[in-house]
């Protein structure tokens, strides 16, 4: 296989670079090369993070450059449509619907899009999106958004589901109450994100 380009983005609180790990991890497992860089930045006010996988047979530098990125998992609207120009041409985003202003909107130094969705899809017709808060609310916890969103982005990856869905559950150890729950979300993530944007 080829080298493949991932970046999981969001802002800070949502677990981006516990998504990342998780990924990387799973890479692993599957006996290939991996490489990740983070970007924190303003994390605990609420500000951007980012982070970056380059996976493949043999990986020998981490760093992605705009255009390249063939999977991006956006854990906030406006987030997918900021990082979207990183897609490499046929590259996919998987994208929550979740909006949430950062500090810098509130302080009128940048513009919370009016309408994200509508300008992520003119900007990448091959977007997908899940509402993860919502499918995680219905399976009775808010935190597991981030599940759902490993769950959603699951059948693009270059490795087989049920390894990425093992070392999400390998995070709860024995606790057999959250590694169903975990299951269960990430199999909702899967079935709620079928659809491209578009359609």
């Amino acid at each position: 296989m080829k080298g493949v380009n991932l970046m999981v983005v969001g802002i800070g609180g949502q677990g981006v670079m516990t998504a990342s790990d998780v990924l990387a991890r799973a890479a692993l497992e599957a006996g290939l090369d991996v490489c990740k860089t983070e970007v924190a930045g303003m994390s605990q006010r609420g500000g951007v993070v980012s982070s970056q996988l380059r996976v493949g047979p043999r990986v020998v530098a981490a760093e992605i450059t705009p255009g390249t990125v063939d999977v991006l998992i956006a854990l906030e609207a406006a987030e997918a449509l900021r990082w979207s120009h990183w897609l490499a041409p046929g590259g996919c985003v998987v994208a929550n619907t979740l909006r949430v202003e950062p500090p810098v909107v509130s302080a009128g130094i940048e513009r919370y899009p009016g309408d994200p969705w509508a300008e992520l899809q003119a900007a990448c017709p091959n977007a997908r999106r899940v509402d993860a808060g919502t499918l995680a609310r219905e399976l009775g916890d808010a935190r597991l958004a981030n599940t759902v969103m490993l769950g959603a982005s699951a059948d693009l990856l270059p490795w087989p589901v049920q390894l990425l869905l093992a070392q999400v559950l390998a995070r709860f150890g024995a606790n057999e109450r959250l590694r169903a729950l975990n299951a269960r979300a990430f199999e909702a993530g899967r079935a709620g994100c079928l659809e491209p944007a578009l359609a």
